[in-house]
């Protein structure tokens, strides 16, 4: 039989173990390789931005981080995937500014707040593409094509109905006096392949990233002829605003958010969110997005959670007018 002595040091271990073990177990996250979900096609814009957080963050956690693109359904797998994750710190992802946009569309019961949004890591700016060889040699003659066109005479492309780029597309179309649903929208996995069919001759034009489109037009397939923001990139610096080259003053600028699904433990969330602030922050992860025209941002959840609803509402104004508003 045990002595009193004996059980009363038993439980004092005991407790000590679970006084001790919740912090103990947070020290070992991560324990092995962690999935970094990219609901885009290789070769875009969210891609690149991932895998530049992605190596920041292996050093920063100490473990692999494999990117998994995760396409189809016009965005909605690959956010489902991150949001249906197992929630334990070892399955997160880049969310886009889709997840403002599809359930209002109807695509799927997505929105910001089915997310842990930890934070945006980057804005990237839409911009106008146009193929090397094709009737487009400027801004000012995209413009004039949308003015005289006919309605779905025109296409562009480059994500699902109702993203980023379909949004700086209707409302370019709006800012030039057209009806913003001039342009005919193709729905797209992404820019990367969006880019190859403006080089078939397949699109009229395209309103992806500039930094998507900047390895076709090193190679002169394509030539960006203006950026929707308020000024030129660091990376295209003979490339005009949209205001410079046209008199428009449409600005359009997309965004990506570090997301987890919902439930993560908070000690493994706090390991995570603590790792990739220094992970965004390493100069080997701010010099390759700078050098590309994108700009980094790291912010609180609650910012992030502020600015996604607002973006919401002005996504949904445009979405309406272009007739893709379910709700």
């Amino acid at each position: 039989m045990l002595s009193r002595r004996l059980l009363t040091a038993a439980f004092s271990a005991a407790a000590l173990a679970i006084a001790f073990g919740g912090p103990a177990a947070a020290q070992k996250y991560p324990e092995r390789p962690i999935t970094l979900i990219v609901p885009w096609a290789a070769g875009g814009g969210a891609d690149l931005v991932s895998r530049i957080l992605a190596a920041g963050l292996e050093k920063e956690l100490g473990q692999p981080v494999n990117v998994v693109n995760r396409t189809g359904g016009s965005g909605v797998t690959g956010h489902t995937a991150i949001m249906t994750a197992a929630p334990d710190g070892y399955t997160f992802g880049v969310a886009t500014s889709e997840i403002a946009t599809f359930k209002t569309i109807g695509l799927a019961d997505i929105t910001p707040d089915s997310f842990d949004i930890v934070s945006r890591i980057v804005t990237i700016p839409s911009g106008i593409s146009v193929a090397a060889d094709g009737p487009y040699k400027t801004a000012a003659d995209v413009v004039a094509a949308i003015k005289g066109a006919q309605k779905n005479q025109l296409s562009a492309s480059g994500t699902g109905p109702g993203g980023a780029w379909h949004l700086a597309a209707a409302g370019l179309s709006k800012a030039t006096g057209a009806p913003t649903d001039q342009i005919k929208y193709i729905p797209s996995q992404g820019g990367a392949p969006a880019l190859q069919e403006l080089v078939a001759g397949q699109l009229s034009f395209l309103t992806v990233s500039p930094i998507e489109a900047k390895a076709l037009a090193d190679a002169g397939k394509v030539k960006v002829v203006a950026v929707m923001d308020a000024q030129r990139m660091a990376s295209l610096p003979n490339v005009p605003t949209l205001k410079e080259a046209t008199g428009l003053d449409w600005q359009f600028v997309n965004w990506f958010a570090l997301t987890l699904p919902k439930g993560v433990p908070a000690d493994v969330r706090a390991t995570i969110a603590e790792r990739a602030k220094k992970a965004h922050a390493r100069d080997d992860v701010q010099a390759p997005m700078k050098e590309r025209g994108i700009t980094p941002v790291w912010e609180t959840s609650e910012e992030a959670r502020a600015f996604a609803a607002k973006f919401s509402t002005t996504a949904g104004q445009l979405l309406k007018e272009i007739g893709l508003a379910k709700e």
